[in-house]
């Protein structure tokens, strides 16, 4: 497969627009002025931007179904465009000059080279005081040393991912930033503007600021773009949200659920379990040593992932701005490396 993208158009002034955008994006595109040419190359390019001014003769030629075609066109398109558009299995007709920062978005990702299979996993706290805010951290600083990675901080009343990792002083996009935002999020430019040190990224909240909710919407396009610039997404769920929650909950291809090691943890966690969905891809972690871990996970009926003790000097550290990893040895980054560990790196993979 080719890197490149392709224009399919003869229309000189969609073809520069396309060019102008594609180089604002580090991106170069192989153009293509007619629809024969164009379904022999129908298969290679990773993204194809159709012209409203061949589109029905591409159509007419029944290309193979494949993911990644747009129409672009100058201003508003009609019936015949669009039932072309659905023949050549279009995801989308964008018209111009009013997307185009949608399709600049989607040539940035080409650049990229983003695949779109980073893995997400979900965390949430089985009770109060369950530590799974610095579970979260512990796991995406980790993680980053394997690759691209963004902590997504979802627990707008929680104690902050950003001052556990002490990434929190660093300047950067945060949820009220992307809140105003609209269309489709590159995937670079999430990674580029959101507080970052190395390949460690964080979307968080402003200090002081607006912490409302994000819309469902929002939240859904943050995880996709996410998804697309990383190879870990780690998103530090609250408890209890709304459906901006859901859909990042709905989104994680795997859910953690950290429970202290106690009858009142593991009551609490219980009656968290018994409403979310999809059971199947909830895991625990257990934190401490009261019980053990394979009795909680029966207690529960979920399968236990990970265990880890209580840590001395954790909090100390996080306060001294330290971060969760002091030593590779301690139990929550044991715990951590265990999890990265079972779950390859892949969407919806799990090893058994």
């Amino acid at each position: 497969m080719t890197s490149e993208p392709l224009v399919i158009t003869s229309d000189s002034l969609l073809a520069a627009e396309a060019a102008r955008l594609a180089a604002a994006s580090g991106v170069a595109v192989e153009e293509c002025t007619d629809a024969v040419g164009a379904l022999r190359r129908w298969q290679r390019p990773p993204l194809i931007l159709v012209g409203a001014d061949l589109l029905v003769e591409v159509a007419s030629l029944r290309p193979p179904r494949r993911d990644g075609v747009y129409v672009v066109g100058w201003g508003a398109t009609g019936e015949p465009l669009l039932r072309a558009a659905l023949e050549i299995g279009a995801e989308t007709m964008l018209e111009l000059p009013a997307a185009e920062t949608v399709v600049a978005g989607l040539l940035a990702d080409v650049s990229d080279g983003e695949g779109g299979d980073g893995m997400v996993v979900g965390i949430m706290a089985g009770s109060g005081g369950a530590g799974a805010t610095t579970y979260a951290a512990a796991l995406a600083s980790l993680g980053a040393d394997r690759g691209p990675t963004l902590l997504v901080d979802a627990d707008r009343l929680g104690p902050g991912a950003g001052r556990v990792l002490g990434l929190d002083e660093i300047p950067g996009v945060t949820w009220s930033d992307l809140g105003q935002t609209a269309g489709r999020l590159g995937a670079r430019a999430l990674r580029e503007a959101v507080p970052h040190i190395g390949s460690l990224g964080l979307l968080g909240w402003p200090t002081g600021g607006d912490t409302s909710p994000p819309r469902p919407e929002i939240a859904r396009e943050v995880l996709a773009a996410a998804r697309r610039g990383h190879d870990l997404v780690v998103v530090d769920l609250p408890r209890a949200g709304d459906e901006g929650i859901e859909a990042l909950l709905t989104g994680c291809d795997i859910v953690l659920i950290v429970v202290r090691a106690d009858v009142t943890g593991t009551a609490s966690a219980a009656r968290l379990i018994s409403r979310l969905p999809e059971r199947d891809r909830v895991r625990i972690v257990v934190r401490g040593r009261a019980a053990e871990p394979e009795a909680v996970g029966r207690a529960l009926g979920v399968p236990v992932i990970a265990s880890l003790s209580d840590q001395r000097g954790l909090s100390e550290a996080i306060d001294l701005g330290l971060g969760p990893i002091r030593s590779k040895r301690a139990p929550l980054a044991r715990a951590a490396a265990e999890v990265l560990t079972r779950c390859r790196l892949r969407a919806g993979a799990m090893a058994a």
